[in-house]
């Protein structure tokens, strides 16, 4: 836990610090290689993904990613980190096990995924985050023009994305195709944006051939569009009203 503690301050308080034992070497097996198979099941990936996680020794794993995803899942409504509750167990073991492997650059999140121990702790971990409520309130996109914008997505997402994301953006947990519901506005953008441009080297190739077509503008209506979504009983209660004092 001390040592949890110290990295965690470590981010916190100095963001630009270098780190012994970095992130591994990219790897060539990325979206540009003729040998790329997305999602290979070899190595820690598929020892985690064999193993049944405990969501409750999750919990306390999942403090390290707390720091920045925040205690509830919800993330950054900027986008800065992604909103991570209710996200199907095999997307979370493939991102981190990518990660931490070097088959996805993600220099920030590289010192907290490497502090998982092993396949059974990304297991764990993996299950705790998939036990969490959806948070209700998250990052939208808010332009002028939101409606024109979420309209527009949702003929393009009805098109092309609906058969692997799904209509209320479940997803699908056997194909590792992500849940989308609830995810903020920016980090989506950033990602297709990033999808699209190459800069993400464990994207799925179907996606990429989807997505290598649309231009910034209709990337920003998918991305409000599929920040519009919600998943009927994943999202969070509501708590109860605050009580107000009377007078005497």
């Amino acid at each position: 836990m001390k040592k949890i503690i110290a990295l965690v301050m470590a981010l916190s308080f100095a963001p630009a610090i270098s780190f012994a034992g970095g992130p591994p070497p990219a790897t060539q097996a990325g979206i540009e290689s003729k040998d790329y198979k997305w999602n290979a099941q070899e190595g820690e990936k598929i020892e985690a993904l064999k193993l049944k996680g405990n969501a409750k020794d999750g919990k306390e794993g999942y403090e390290v990613c707390g720091a920045c995803h925040l205690p509830s899942g919800a993330g950054r409504p900027d986008g800065t980190f992604p909103q991570l509750a209710g996200q199907h167990t095999t997307v979370l073991i493939k991102q981190m096990a990518d990660i931490r492997a070097g088959l996805r650059d993600n220099p920030t999140m590289y010192p907290f995924a490497k502090e998982l121990t092993d396949a059974q702790e990304l297991a764990n971990v993996s299950a705790y985050i998939e036990s969490l409520c959806i948070p209700a309130v998250h990052g939208m996109y808010e332009g002028p023009d939101a409606a024109k914008q979420i309209a527009d997505g949702k003929v393009m997402y009805e098109k092309e994305c609906i058969e692997c994301h799904k209509a209320n953006g479940e997803g699908v947990k056997d194909k590792f195709y992500p849940v989308l519901a609830g995810q903020h506005y920016k980090y989506l953008l950033r990602q297709m944006t990033e999808i699209r441009d190459g800069h993400r080297r464990n994207a799925n190739p179907d996606m990429v051939k989807i997505i290598k077509k649309y231009d910034n503008q209709q990337l920003v209506a998918i991305s409000a569009y599929q920040a519009s979504l919600s998943m009927p009983g994943s999202t969070c209660k509501a708590g109860p009203a605050a009580k107000t004092s009377k007078k005497k």
